[in-house]
């Protein structure tokens, strides 16, 4: 009886493209993102990753869905998702997703285009929306919402405010910006600074919607 002797490679699939143009976009960012360096770190002939592929933009897509899907949406699933727990929901899944984009920083721009097709990047859409509406929001409001979170959240991830300034206390002459005195100081307190001012900003988000919900809730109820 004949049998075919194993592969000495592991057979091409699309998992193993996004997997090696994750590990190029994260080391290099999306320019390095080619099919002639996917085939050569896979081993493999250019014209191959077609069969998987279309183009450079699908593989990107795939990359992004792929962060979209670490999400963790199960603050929206139950009672933690509906009714007055929507803050806490909120709060739970913008950690997440925050979470996720810092590990994949480079990704981000491609997030940025929106969903899209992507079948994680709507399904996380999808249980924000659903939530928000369940929680007693009108539509076009929680769609606002949604947007709202989407927008702070990945410009949280774009950039470092900390890693913007320089180590060198000379940059900072008190002469031309006498507020800057520990400037130099910040780059080496990055991670810091930066959770700090998320959490900040997502705070203050979710106190700014509680109050309109009060308002709400007090209307529907007149």
């Amino acid at each position: 009886m004949w049998r075919m002797a194993r592969p000495r490679k592991p057979l091409l699939s699309r998992d193993r493209i996004v997997e090696a143009a994750g590990a190029l976009v994260d080391a290099e960012g999306l320019e390095a993102v080619s099919t002639r360096r996917l085939a050569a770190a896979l081993g493999v002939s250019g014209p191959s990753l077609y069969n998987h592929f279309r183009t450079k933009d699908e593989i990107l897509d795939a990359v992004a869905d792929a962060v979209s899907a670490r999400v963790d949406l199960s603050a929206f699933e139950g009672p933690a998702g509906v009714g007055p727990h929507w803050r806490e929901a909120l709060r739970a899944w913008a950690h997440s997703y925050r979470d996720a984009l810092a590990d994949h920083p480079n990704i981000v721009p491609v997030l940025a285009r929106g969903p899209g097709r992507r079948p994680a990047g709507l399904r996380l859409a999808d249980a924000v929306f659903g939530a928000m509406t369940a929680a007693g929001w009108p539509p076009a409001q929680a769609t606002r919402i949604g947007a709202l979170m989407r927008y702070f959240i990945l410009g949280s991830a774009m950039g470092s405010f900390a890693r913007g300034f320089v180590d060198d206390e000379a940059a900072y002459d008190p002469a031309d910006y006498p507020h800057l005195g520990q400037a130099h100081l910040l780059a080496e307190r990055q991670r810091e600074v930066d959770e700090g001012a998320f959490e900040t900003g997502l705070t203050a988000l979710l106190d700014g919607l509680a109050l309109q919900y009060e308002a709400l809730t007090a209307r529907q109820a007149d």
